[in-house]
């Protein structure tokens, strides 16, 4: 089936050029917001939030009172993001230094005693910087007074973890350390709806950030190889793993994640699912006992080609494999990782050139994370592929409307994708005598009503996502958007009203 979604990009290089104080332009934008106590930093993959944190959180530990800086993570894997760099080197005035003892993102328990006691003495010594993931933070929040934060620096990566719900730990515990203490905050992700339709911060709270926001038409037209994106779908009948190799091109770098065991896609069996698919690409020769990695000689040409089984339930085992893929350096190797709920956030392959979807997925956050792990930029591409493989709907299926529903709702999430990672036109009035030449991406139009406040003004430039997110969502508009209402209704009723409802919850 053809590509739904395909944007092209014109290699700027703007994304990926540095500044005389070692900073990309994302990073620069961030840079420029560093006095604000509360930040939210949106942007893509591979913009370079982590060095933008360091660039942040260096600043403010220096020059702006800030005692400690906390760094939490919502899984270990990522921590490695946040090691000792050197800073300096490309002109910038101090090095991140973290204290190995106080990188929390090691083996064992989230909230085991030892990390949690680690947690709390760091709190009452003289060192500057830990990194935890958001289970220890939790556990470890637990047993202290919020005025322990007072001059720290609490920063939550991939934020969308968190949300306002009083049953949301984390979202409680941001709550609780904005209101009672003086921290500063740093919020990163790099999307900022959850899936659901519970909101990431009270309408108060959010109101109090300062936002940072660096788009995917940016990052993405910056780059100096990728020129193309492409969205697509294709349906199967019967089994997923009959069709499997229709779509499965292992001449190309290749991140395949597999149903979940709970949807209705997945046989129930995940290893015979894994088993089944090495078996259609070749003969087995070997697996790497140290490693991890699986060889195996490819039934149409002959070629050893190497597979990563991340679906393999053994930690030990599955800790090798991952260890292997963290410090990948050459396109040769890795050719194939087969995975179910790792390789999406943090996850950094910049070889990767198709992310191979089987089964519809319902978060946006999901999807824009997976097509994030084909979209680095590498010498080895010019175009990212991101596919889908979902059920078609078969009448004589008994679940024929959940498998309507579900292709329905795919496509509009890639309507949706495709507003997030094409160019944004920015509107502005053209007055009088005005002879300057409008920027990239800005259109000056002759009487054009500007935005009547500065929380509308916020809404246009960085929560236009969020809004078509909430529209695109909605149930009553998925019913209506395949023409079974008329277009004007739809847009004078009910887009009138969920833009209202939009604006009501963030003004409220």
């Amino acid at each position: 089936m053809p590509d739904i979604v395909n944007v092209n990009y014109h290699n700027t290089g703007n994304s990926t050029k540095i500044n005389t104080m070692g900073m990309r332009e994302m990073q620069t934008r961030a840079f420029e917001s560093r006095d604000a106590q509360y930040l939210l930093l949106k942007a893509p993959p591979a913009s370079g939030k982590s060095r933008a944190l360091m660039f942040l959180a260096v600043d403010k530990l220096v020059n702006q009172g800030i005692r400690k800086v906390i760094v939490a993570v919502p899984e270990r894997s990522i921590g490695s993001s946040f090691s000792k760099t050197d800073l300096k080197k490309d002109g910038f005035f101090a090095n991140w230094e973290p204290n190995d003892v106080y990188n929390l993102c090691t083996p064992g328990e989230e909230g085991s005693s030892s990390k949690v006691k680690a947690f709390h003495k760091f709190m009452d010594s003289d060192e500057k910087i830990l990194i935890c993931t958001h289970a220890t933070l939790r556990f470890a929040c637990e047993e202290l007074d919020e005025a322990k934060f007072n001059d720290t620096l609490l920063t939550i990566d991939e934020f969308h973890h968190v949300s306002a719900d009083v049953n949301n730990r984390l979202g409680e515990l941001l709550k609780s350390i904005m209101n009672k203490s003086t921290a500063h905050i740093i919020a990163m992700t790099g999307s900022y709806f959850r899936g659901d339709s519970v909101p990431i911060l009270t309408p108060e709270n959010e109101a109090k950030f300062t936002k940072v926001t660096y788009n995917y038409y940016e990052q993405l037209n910056g780059y100096n190889f990728l020129k193309s994106l492409g969205i697509g779908y294709h349906f199967y009948t019967g089994k997923y793993t009959s069709a499997i190799l229709d779509i499965l091109d292992t001449y190309k770098k290749t991140i395949l994640h597999i149903p979940n065991v709970n949807s209705g896609e997945s046989t129930k069996d995940k290893h015979n699912e894994v088993n089944f698919i090495l078996d259609a690409i070749g003969d087995v020769i070997k697996q790497d006992s140290e490693t991890g990695v699986i060889h195996i000689k490819r039934h149409s040409d002959g070629k050893i080609i190497k597979v990563a089984d991340l679906v393999e339930d053994s930690s030990r085992e599955r800790d090798k494999i991952v260890n292997y893929l963290r410090n990948i350096k050459s396109l040769d190797d890795m050719d194939l990782i087969i995975a179910l709920g790792m390789a999406k956030e943090g996850f950094d392959w910049p070889f990767c050139e198709h992310a191979l979807t089987v089964g519809y997925r319902g978060s946006l956050t999901e999807i824009i994370q997976i097509i994030g792990r084909c979209t680095r930029d590498s010498n080895n591409k010019t175009h990212a592929q991101f596919t889908n493989l979902i059920a078609s709907p078969e009448a004589i299926q008994d679940d024929v409307k959940v498998a309507t529903n579900n292709m329905l709702k795919a496509i509009t999430a890639s309507l949706l994708m495709e507003q997030v990672l094409a160019p944004n036109f920015n509107f502005k009035t053209r007055i009088d005598n005005d002879d300057e030449e409008a920027e990239p991406g800005e259109i000056k139009i002759r009487g054009f009503k500007e935005p009547s406040s500065k929380r509308v003004k916020d809404i246009l430039e960085s929560d236009l996502n969020d809004l078509k997110a909430t529209i695109l969502q909605d149930d009553t508009m998925l019913k209506a958007m395949p023409g079974n209402i008329d277009p004007e209704v739809i847009n004078k009723v009910y887009v009138f009203k969920l833009i209202w409802t939009f604006t009501k919850r963030v003004f409220c």
